[in-house]
């Protein structure tokens, strides 16, 4: 089994997804944990879900706001789902290990997704 224990107290993971090419895309992003899974959220838009509906092979490293690097890299895959309830199962998580900072965030960045239309999806990262 891959070490998470790296992932401990970290409240960032970089997430790099490959495009089509090979080219590897890093970003920085809040996760949660839930027994060796980790949960993402983002607009359903966005790059990294293109890319992970391309390709669901990943790569994930703890990280730094900014994205420095601060573990070891690990190979995972991902998987996107976009119902409801696992987004909203991927926000409680959130909020429980981000606490008020996450809240704020959440009604600046959604009060902005809703304006453009925009909805969110769950990514889930796995080993196998």
């Amino acid at each position: 089994m891959a070490d998470l224990q790296q992932f401990e107290n970290q409240e960032f993971l970089s997430l790099e997804t490959f495009r089509k090419s090979g080219v590897g895309v890093k970003t920085p992003i809040w996760f949660a944990r839930e027994g060796d899974n980790f949960y993402l959220w983002t607009f359903a838009d966005s790059g990294k879900v293109k890319r992970i509906r391309n390709n669901a092979q990943v790569k994930i490293a703890p990280c730094t706001r900014t994205g420095e690097i601060t573990g070891e890299w690990l190979e995972a895959q991902a998987s996107i789902n976009a119902s409801d309830a696992s987004v909203q199962h991927v926000v409680s998580l959130l909020r429980g290990k981000l606490g008020f900072g996450f809240n704020i965030f959440k009604a600046i960045e959604g009060s902005i997704g809703a304006l453009m239309g925009k909805h969110r999806v769950a990514i889930t990262i796995s080993f196998n």
